[in-house]
């Protein structure tokens, strides 16, 4: 767990570093100032509002003990069990089976399922998914991502506005000139879709972890991804732009994947997360014959 934190930060740092080096190529010395503004100001504003956007983004709606009693009592029972408040619960009528967490703290968190994997699941799995998407909460991973996300979608902007405005470069300023222009042009959006996707897959395994300790049932959690992953495939959402961001947020992968896709998955491969379950679940290993 402390190594997926520090990786975690290394990850970050880079990915910042990597919107300064943008703002450097794209505008010297007055671009860097520019892009470390924006990096404050995206921050702060994925700090403030990313679960409003989550949110709407499934357009999900708020749900109590009356519309949904075995949410609200399993979050209840989990909630206090870690000392923890009660989250906002919201339900998308979307029927493809997925839940995400968002919210930058635990006082203000959402836990949001969709009518999907509420008929998909038995109370047992479902209780395994509401121990990931709560330790997503417990562990930060929400404004974690948000900040990646942010910065990530400012890189991107940045190389696309600078084929059109190039502002900011005097002839004496200190810059890697045109070739590293071109070459941030071309990578940068890359090295920053790479390193987020490193971001949420770390984050992925480490709730899967911890949530499995939460509960402390593995082997259901495994047993929920395994039908998840079967019909997030059968009813993909369509790419729509505005899940693009929620997309990392979920527990799987609500895009249809396949081919080179796969390899750029904000979500870890879904064999290998089960695989950890279960060892998690026997720590002693496949027993023989």
């Amino acid at each position: 767990m402390r190594f997926n934190g520090v990786k975690t930060a290394a990850l970050i740092a880079s990915l910042s570093a990597l919107l300064l080096a943008a703002g450097w190529v794209f505008g010297g010395t007055a671009g860097l100032t520019v892009a470390l503004i924006v990096a404050l100001g995206t921050n702060g504003v994925a700090f403030l509002f990313s679960d409003r956007i989550a949110l709407r983004s499934m357009r999900a709606h708020p749900v109590g003990e009356v519309e949904a009693p075995v949410l609200y009592r399993l979050v209840r029972e989990l909630s206090t069990s870690s000392r923890q408040p009660m989250p906002r619960l919201y339900v998308s009528e979307t029927m493809q089976p997925n839940a995400f967490a968002t919210g930058r703290n635990p006082r203000n968190a959402a836990v949001c399922c969709t009518r999907g994997i509420l008929r998909m699941l038995d109370e047992r799995e479902l209780r395994a998914v509401l121990g990931h998407e709560l330790s997503h909460v417990y562990n930060r991973d929400i404004l974690i991502s948000s900040v990646a996300a942010a910065i990530a979608t400012v890189i991107t902007y940045l190389s696309h506005l600078a084929i059109f405005l190039p502002i900011g470069r005097s002839d004496d300023d200190d810059g890697p000139g045109v070739l590293g222009a071109l070459l941030m042009l071309v990578l940068g959006p890359i090295a920053a879709a790479v390193v987020q996707m490193a971001i949420s897959r770390t984050r992925e395994f480490q709730a899967d972890a911890s949530g499995a300790q939460l509960t402390g049932d593995p082997l259901a959690l495994a047993s929920a991804l395994r039908k998840i992953e079967a019909g997030t495939r059968a009813m993909p959402l369509p790419q729509d732009p505005e899940l693009a961001t929620t997309s990392a947020l979920m527990i799987a992968n609500p895009f249809r994947g396949a081919g080179i896709g796969r390899l750029f998955s904000t979500h870890p491969p879904t064999a290998d997360r089960i695989a950890r379950l279960e060892r998690m679940a026997d720590p002693r290993g496949p027993k023989g014959p």
